[in-house]
């Protein structure tokens, strides 16, 4: 008999590699944080014992969610401006609320905000673009899940730096002080082109090649932006960033919304990443991202939320299903983004943009183990035909019921594992007390 940590048995587990693949009656050996082997269920029962052992035999186990793009602290600002289109929403209220609120105790108690909705979501991994990544690197490693945090840089002063130079620095501090954490890896996240100069952006993508990190900006958000960049500058925005040498394999182009067929080829040719916001940019009225057109390059496309003052749910498994159906409408092509292709895109494609492909993203031996578990028994996702597209197109973050985070139960049975939750509950609603009360 082999031993194993946790013994996971399953209905069905969608590893994601090999892609559309999915497996009936198997199960999923975890051994020092990492999965140790699949195998049908009745071998498994066989031949191999472990400390802990659940069976699910109602449920789909999917590779723990990756959301790629966010501002997780933001959680805390769910709703105060609402129904605004994005430069009225930024400057006439999230930038005010923030320069009144934002310190070390609003990023880390809306960080664990965040954490623990994206956990009850399914999401083990996010990635971050917000002030004091410190207090978000807490909050993470104090929910237990994985995140990559945005050593971010804008030009204006903040609570927490006074230009440009500062961000970086700070950042660069936050990564030296966090090395090692093996929850933790950081990206350079300039906020965008408008609000970043060009001094700042070469020095970025210097600095990228020197530490090898991603690069996470904002990027074709809106009509607005790229009229703006036109005006200040003479060319687009992406132009100008690939003209200071910032357009390569660790580009994480966050919205690109506003794509001509020649910059969708720039990207794939360049081996970019795109981070799909569907819901956000429905919301501000952004438009909608010609990810059929971007995914037929190869480009690599993950899912993200974006902030929960934008979107206002960090759910990516409903981002999964309307990135799906967007690209059919927009696209005239019912076949595109199908359900294994949306699956992928929350997960190992969110993965390989962040360079943890190898570690995480997909059910398979030798990567780390986290999983998510989503109940397919209940009214709203019978009868099942096909698990995957239960998933994507029936299923919601409440039929997430178990998350496993590197081995670690994170949710058992719908409840967080190692949290509070009504110590959270009772934050939030301190802080809203206090923003209504400074407006």
């Amino acid at each position: 008999m082999r031993e194993a940590d946790t013994l996971i048995h399953a209905a069905w587990i969608a590893p994601v590699e090999p892609p559309g693949t999915l497996l009936a009656d198997h199960s999923i050996a975890v051994r020092n944080g990492r999965i140790e082997a699949l195998l049908p269920t009745a071998e498994a029962k066989g031949r191999i014992t472990a400390k802990s052992e659940a069976s699910l035999d109602r449920h789909l186990l999917v590779p723990g969610l990756v959301n790629l793009h966010g501002h997780a602290a933001m959680a805390l600002l769910r709703g105060v401006a609402d129904d605004l289109p994005l430069m009225t929403w930024l400057k006439d209220h999230v930038w005010p609320a923030e320069a009144k609120h934002v310190g070390d105790e609003f990023v880390h108690d809306g960080s664990l905000l965040a954490a623990a909705e994206m956990l009850r979501g399914g999401v083990t991994c996010f990635n971050d673009m917000y002030f004091f990544p410190e207090s978000t690197a807490r909050a993470v490693l104090r929910a237990g899940m994985r995140a990559s945090l945005g050593m971010i840089a804008v030009e204006f002063p903040s609570a927490y730096a006074t230009d440009a130079a500062a961000y970086l620095h700070k950042g660069l501090a936050t990564r030296d002080a966090y090395r090692g954490e093996d929850l933790l890896s950081f990206c350079l996240a300039p906020h965008a082109p408008y609000t970043v100069s060009d001094e700042t952006l070469a020095k970025i993508a210097t600095l990228a090649e020197e530490i090898d990190a991603p690069v996470h900006t904002h990027l074709h958000e809106t009509a607005e932006e790229i009229a703006q960049g036109l005006a200040q500058h003479g060319i687009r925005p992406l132009e100008r960033l690939r003209r200071l040498g910032l357009v390569g394999p660790r580009l994480i182009a966050v919205h690109a919304v506003h794509l001509e067929a020649h910059e969708i080829d720039l990207l794939a040719r360049e081996g970019s990443s795109i981070a799909h916001c569907p819901s956000s940019n429905l919301k501000l009225a952004s438009g909608i991202a010609p990810i059929a057109a971007c995914r037929a390059k190869g480009i690599t496309v993950g899912l993200g939320t974006d902030g929960a003052a934008s979107n206002n749910r960090l759910d990516v498994l409903g981002e999964m299903r309307l990135a799906a159906l967007l690209a059919k409408g927009a696209s005239g092509d019912a076949r595109a983004v199908g359900a294994h292709e949306a699956l992928r895109m929350a997960t190992l494609d969110g993965a390989r943009a962040l360079g943890l492909d190898a570690a995480i993203g997909s059910l398979v031996p030798g990567k780390l183990a986290d999983i998510a578990a989503v109940e397919l028994s209940t009214p709203e996702t019978l009868p099942c035909f096909d698990p995957v597209s239960d998933l994507v197109y029936a299923a919601g973050r409440e039929h997430v019921t178990h998350v496993w985070v590197a081995g670690e139960a994170r949710l058992v049975e719908r409840r967080l594992s190692g949290l509070d939750e009504d110590e959270i509950r009772a934050k939030a609603r301190w802080w809203r007390t206090r923003i209504r009360s400074a407006s």
